[in-house]
């Protein structure tokens, strides 16, 4: 290596100190009662209200720069020869005046059996106790809705799903809670006869301190003539240690 590369190299370390001397490493582990992602049960070999779930996961942050990457983890049970949900995302958080924005990319993945590997694009808003995100399917198939995979020739792209959130302290240490999501499915898997449908959360938390916390919240969807138990409304209740 000449002096000019040792000099360049020591200038682009230079430059990465402050920014890694800033990087954050969290992690955290859950346990719940059921697992549901968007009002749906993830758990669809039982009909029953209890079918705990062990979850967790890191995030790193890249300092000040805005900039992040994270995994989180779950146990499930809907997909043949599957067991576990793994997420995999990174994306930019900045401000605008007073509002916080944050952008990125997200793939739930599912070791074992890849009908359900899902890519999206988000982009969300916050601004005080709301928060509004928006997902948007990228992949050629929205969690195997459209089964494309298995060659029926229909794809789950510009599957999109909208969600709307609250929570704010409402005394010390309680935290309240609630939410409801869109799901609009891609023209493909509508034509198919699956309908777009509701999901909704309400409850809150309690922090213990020392990253320990309980919550407890109603979630459940709509349109349970069509997706049947996995949408009826559950007490979920989740004991979380941030890490």
């Amino acid at each position: 290596m000449n002096r000019t590369s040792i000099k360049t190299l020591g200038f682009a370390l230079a430059a990465a100190l402050p920014l890694l001397a800033s990087a954050q490493l969290t992690g955290n582990v859950s346990l719940t009662s059921n697992y549901k992602f968007r009002g749906q049960d993830q758990d669809a070999s039982k009909v029953k209200a209890v079918k705990p779930a062990l979850q967790g996961g890191f995030d790193y942050t890249f300092g000040d720069s805005g900039f992040y990457v994270g995994n989180w983890n779950s146990s499930v049970d809907w997909l043949s020869g599957n067991s576990l949900e793994m997420d995999f995302y990174g994306g930019y958080k900045f401000k605008a005046g007073e509002v916080d924005l944050d952008v990125g990319a997200l793939t739930y993945a599912y070791p074992g059996n890849s009908l359900g590997n899902t890519t999206e694009l988000y982009g969300a808003a916050t601004y005080g106790p709301f928060t509004a995100k928006y997902s948007h399917t990228v992949s050629k198939d929205y969690f195997g809705f459209a089964g494309h995979k298995l060659g029926t020739g229909r794809k789950g792209t510009n599957t999109g799903y909208l969600n709307f959130a609250f929570a704010q302290e409402v005394m010390p240490k309680v935290t309240l809670k609630a939410a409801v999501g869109f799901t609009r499915f891609a023209s493909d898997i509508k034509d198919s006869g699956v309908p777009n449908y509701m999901d909704y959360s309400v409850g809150g938390a309690y922090d213990f301190g020392s990253g320990l916390s309980l919550g407890a919240a109603v979630v459940g969807a709509n349109k349970k003539d069509f997706f049947g138990p996995v949408n009826k409304s559950r007490v979920i209740v989740t004991l979380t240690k941030t890490l």
